[in-house]
């Protein structure tokens, strides 16, 4: 019963903070950005939790310049992508076998319709959750490492803050893929 309470809580004050165009920190009333006028949403430095990306059978048709989501149109050969505006491209550079994960949820359909919208009233862009700004950004959930994260799940993104090894990371499923600064 709590969890219930505590998720339709965060809920609410995610849609009632999109109501307003404010930023949104989930996890604790801080977060990690120092500047909070750059940022629409950001998360607590945990250290053990990330975001989870959205799993598609079918890869949307007329998808928004800068999607991210997890591939699984063929399941053994899912993979973490985004889409640059012209092309999907792959994060992960490695296949995963998400069959059971898949089997395991349901075959709903959303509403079209659906999408929760932070930094504006409304959006044309097509994804379940939209950030709109022209000069504010998504702060990933911070960790020291991948290995703090006991049991991630497909589609995991977090940001790696370790001495020496600053970078993104995508979980597939199976394996964790690292972007780090050109």
């Amino acid at each position: 019963m709590k969890i219930k309470i505590k998720f339709f809580s965060s809920l609410f004050a995610l849609m009632l903070s999109a109501f307003f165009y404010s930023q949104v920190i989930i996890g604790d009333s801080q977060g990690t950005a120092a500047n909070k006028n750059n940022v629409l949403l950001e998360f607590a430095n945990t250290n053990n939790r990330g975001i989870i990306l959205p799993y598609v059978r079918t890869l949307p048709t007329s998808p928004t310049q800068g999607t991210i989501l997890v591939d699984a149109v063929v399941p053994a050969q899912s993979r973490v992508k985004y889409y640059n505006g012209s092309t999907w491209v792959d994060l992960s550079g490695q296949n995963a076998n998400l069959t059971t994960t898949l089997n395991t949820q349901t075959n709903l359909q959303e509403s079209p319709a659906s999408k929760a919208i932070i930094g504006s009233s409304n959006s044309t862009a097509n994804g379940v959750l939209v950030l709109e700004s022209n000069d504010k950004a998504m702060v990933l959930p911070i960790v020291s490492d991948v290995n703090n994260i006991p049991s991630p799940s497909p589609g995991m993104m977090v940001y790696v803050s370790k001495p020496g090894a600053k970078r993104l990371a995508v979980y597939n499923g199976e394996r964790w893929s690292f972007w780090a600064p050109q």
